[in-house]
């Protein structure tokens, strides 16, 4: 993985995102700030990006507008959504008013791992999103290794079980364990197969 610097522009970004890197996100409304008190976490979003073939970038996550096309089923949806990467970046730091970092993902991956980001994506796609209490009580029950049923979900498991299936994370923790939170570089991730996860770089709108 080439050295970039701690900031970029969004144009570099996206051209610099590859499938597996994770985009992060802080911002600074009320339920921003109770995600992160909960959590205990710098962050309170994070998406992963899909870069396949000669479709333009993705962004792969969960939330509650639904203000952006969501590629895999042509709709306007709430919940887990696979949006243009570019829109869903330019709605989050300007609507949502939330800074955003790139997390690049130095790790080969492969046509396996790329087949199962879409099986993935064919399982969760529109799985909606928690309320505020939902979500609480799935990541606490995640805290103490215990699974969450699978009719909700919410931005950090979506990512987290995308990285289950690609092999870059274990099975013996449950989806809903993980926060925005742990994909950021304070947290020990511990991926598999030698994948490392880069420096974050803040993005320019």
């Amino acid at each position: 993985m080439s050295t970039h610097p701690t900031q970029i522009g969004l144009d570099e970004a996206v051209e610099l995102t590859r499938t597996g890197d994770l985009w992060l996100f802080r911002g600074h409304s009320a339920a921003d700030h109770a995600i992160r008190a909960l959590t205990n976490a710098p962050v309170n979003h994070v998406g992963m990006a899909v870069v396949l073939d000669d479709l333009p970038p993705l962004m792969w996550h969960a939330e509650l507008g639904k203000g952006l096309r969501d590629v895999w089923t042509d709709s306007h949806q709430r919940g887990v959504q696979l949006h243009d990467l570019r829109e869903a970046v330019v709605q989050w730091t300007g609507r949502y008013e939330q800074d955003a970092w790139l997390r690049q993902l130095d790790a080969e991956v492969t046509p396996v791992m790329e087949d199962a980001v879409l099986r993935t994506i064919s399982r969760l796609d529109g799985t909606p999103f928690p309320s505020t209490a939902s979500l609480a009580g799935r990541w606490l029950r995640g805290r103490v290794r215990r699974a969450a049923p699978a009719e909700l979900t919410y931005c950090a498991e979506v990512v987290a079980a995308t990285y289950t299936a690609m092999g870059l994370l274990d099975e013996k923790r449950p989806t809903n364990y993980y926060d925005p939170g742990r994909f950021w570089s304070g947290d020990d991730l511990d991926l598999l197969g030698g994948a490392a996860l880069g420096q974050e770089i803040s993005v320019r709108p």
